[in-house]
């Protein structure tokens, strides 16, 4: 009996439980949905469109072509009634949407008589497996690292029987995924990627992780958003030494955030600490859409926020400091900047990206939440210290030399070329931050 396999957040072909269920259950069709990673695909950003545009087109190489593209899971249960399919198989999903998601299109196919099988997901420990002595879900980070990194992540897979693939099935939705300038992506790149990491900066990742200049970090967000390598593929080949246990951290930060949403779903959008709900905030359209067009007058902010608008990505650190700026200088809820993340990331993780937001808020999983206001004047100092970064992405003011860069207010010519005056004052905002704080305590 002919089963479909649908592909969501595990673009690959490699280290694929669910898949290989699938492959060895018989013939299989291959279809991939595009309004499966938590927007609609024509909501989004047209650099993340063509960054998912890329993936499917290297998934659709690695399987002579057979991969079909379909708009959204109404489809899929279409095609599985028009083909006579009696099982789909997929992977699990823990996040808030993605559960809904999968629940919806199991009713769905169940009222056609089609059975929905999950198989394993892309984390190396399932969210929800790893729990405190009393049963208990973990809501501090380093008390959750030193229980998971017990866990068994298991072996790495061989691809499954691909001779069961079956050509693919016509598409309503086929968006172009012709060779052009797109984002590299797909398995292959993110092995080749791996591997260089590992070659080349994994010793000094533990120091270069921070500096937006340097380009230290893995690069391996993208892939890893895309399910186009399973975390345990990365664990399994990871060295000893400071720099590689640095790095497993972070693959355990991913891994902690999928826990606290899959325990806390409402926290997708919500506030995990609901006390700061009550937070006196504002909004102002204006101001928002400076911040987001990179034009707030601080240069490690403005850099940072057009990285994101050209390359639809931003350097984890530069990530903390614009939403520090948002939430803590103009703000704004935090929810506003994790739309527009969610919008315009290529690596988008829902959990990763709420969760991420709501540390720098201080309303989420951090020890010491509310009181770390992020100066992006010394943030740029200390992690870009000779403006490479800023310059780059901040071309007025590109005149600069070296540190300079962050404090054009200092130069006789810092704003001959445009660039435009600070919209806030960081020290008078950040004394208003605290006291808004006080004011729920006290409430």
């Amino acid at each position: 009996m002919t089963s479909i396999f649908w592909f969501r957040r595990d673009l690959r072909v490699g280290d694929h439980p669910a898949l290989n269920l699938a492959l060895n259950d018989g013939p299989t069709l291959l279809v991939a949905t595009a309004d499966t990673l938590g927007s609609k695909f024509s909501e989004i950003s047209e650099i993340r469109r063509n960054s998912l545009r890329a993936s499917w087109r290297e998934l659709s190489k690695s399987v002579d072509g057979k991969l079909a593209i379909l708009e959204n899971p109404n489809e899929l249960v279409e095609v599985a009634r028009k083909n006579s399919i009696a099982k789909v198989y997929a992977s699990s999903a823990y996040d808030t949407n993605g559960i809904k998601e999968l629940t919806a299109v199991a009713k769905d196919l169940q009222s056609q008589g089609i059975e929905l099988v999950l198989g394993p997901g892309n984390y190396a420990v399932a969210p929800g497996a790893v729990r405190k002595g009393d049963g208990s879900a973990y809501r501090i980070y380093t008390p959750f690292f030193n229980e998971w990194v017990k866990h068994d992540f298991g072996s790495k897979i061989a691809i499954g029987n691909m001779q069961s693939v079956l050509p693919k099935v016509v598409s309503l939705f086929e968006p172009n995924l012709a060779e052009g300038n797109q984002t590299r992506a797909g398995e292959a790149f993110a092995l080749e990627t791996l591997h260089r990491f590992l070659s080349s900066r994994v010793d000094g990742y533990q120091e270069n992780r921070n500096r937006a200049d340097l380009g230290g970090t893995s690069h391996l967000s993208h892939a890893l958003s895309h399910g186009e390598i399973h975390p345990r593929t990365i664990l399994e080949v990871l060295p000893t030494g400071s720099g590689a246990d640095v790095f497993r951290k972070e693959i355990a930060w991913r891994e902690f955030y999928a826990d606290v949403l899959f325990h806390n779903p409402t926290s997708l959008t919500d506030y995990l600490d609901p006390r700061y709900s009550e937070m006196q905030h504002d909004f102002d359209e204006l101001v928002f859409s400076s911040w987001c067009r990179g034009e707030t007058g601080y240069p490690m902010v403005d850099a940072g926020m057009r990285q994101l608008l050209k390359d639809g990505w931003m350097h984890n650190r530069v990530r903390m400091i614009v939403a520090s700026f948002l939430v803590k200088d103009l703000h704004h809820e935090w929810q506003h900047g994790a739309d527009w993340f969610e919008r315009h990331l290529t690596d988008f993780d829902p959990a990763s990206n709420s969760h991420g937001w709501q540390w720098t808020a201080g309303c989420g999983t951090d020890a010491s939440p509310y009181y770390r206001v992020f100066n992006p004047v010394l943030q740029g100092l200390k992690f870009d210290p000779n403006g490479d970064y800023v310059r780059k992405y901040v071309p007025e003011l590109r005149h600069l030399k070296d540190s300079s860069a962050h404090e054009p207010w200092n130069s006789s010519d810092g704003y001959s070329h445009g660039y435009p005056k600070q919209i806030v004052d960081h020290g008078e905002e950040r004394q208003e931050a605290l006291r808004r704080l006080e004011r729920i305590k006290k409430s």
